[in-house]
């Protein structure tokens, strides 16, 4: 079945996705795959990354190497910047390698047999790795603008219905720093990030009941059906 990544006419293919500066972007595409591979097995959560942009001061124009922010203040403030916004972060970052990869790549394959020598492509390709990450950025945030309104629909119908609602746990754990629940809501369902209190703790398959909406974290607080019941 996956003979044909082996044939010889193959070689170009491995060597581009294998030449700087397509490597970075090879890695992080695997990276992505597999987390979304972990994602749908209910091993992670889908929006593992989660940055507090409403917090965010980025007017003073101070986030550089000498801004008090942390690195995620700086990761959120570029994604503000370049209006990679209004989606999950896993989504417009996985975007983006795949179009920074694509990039890279087509420009190692067809552009790069003209550089000649090893230390002129390396250094032609710090460039290359830098103008594939600004264009896709901005590529990226045209791409995902019309999928905003739609995350935020269904984030205030979702609050509407699922508060006093009884969810399935779908990962391997739910406590007060990780998991998520299916919420069977008449349609495909619905995928919630979900956390408990103190130290309670369930496990996948356990029923809990969903009690509160985090608005700043978008996360909500849950526990056990027997608790809800008064059991």
């Amino acid at each position: 079945m996956f003979a044909f990544l082996f044939h010889e006419g193959m070689d170009p293919f491995y060597q581009n996705i294998s030449s700087f500066p397509t490597l970075i972007y090879t890695i992080l595409l695997v990276v992505c795959v597999i987390y979304w591979a972990g994602a749908v097995l209910g091993l992670v959560d889908i929006d593992i990354l989660d940055f507090d942009l409403d917090n965010l001061d980025t007017s003073g124009g101070d986030i550089g190497a000498d801004s008090p922010h942390s690195t995620p203040d700086v990761l959120a403030g570029l994604l503000l910047r370049y209006g990679l916004v209004g989606v999950p972060v896993t989504i417009s970052i996985s975007i983006l390698v795949l179009i920074g990869w694509l990039l890279c790549y087509y420009t190692v394959h067809f552009v790069f047999p003209y550089v000649p020598g090893s230390i002129l492509k390396f250094v032609a390709g710090i460039p290359v790795f830098l103008g594939a990450l600004y264009v896709s950025a901005r590529i990226t945030g045209v791409l995902i603008r019309p999928l905003r309104p739609l995350f935020e629909k269904a984030t205030q119908e979702t609050v509407k219905h699922v508060l006093g609602q009884t969810a399935i746990v779908r990962t391997s754990r739910v406590d007060n720093e990780f998991g998520e629940a299916d919420l069977d809501d008449g349609g495909a369902g619905l995928i919630l990030k979900v956390r408990t209190t103190g130290d309670d703790q369930f496990v996948k398959g356990d029923k809990v009941v969903i009690y509160e909406k985090l608005s700043d974290r978008n996360i909500y607080r849950v526990i056990s059906e027997e608790e809800f019941l008064g059991r």
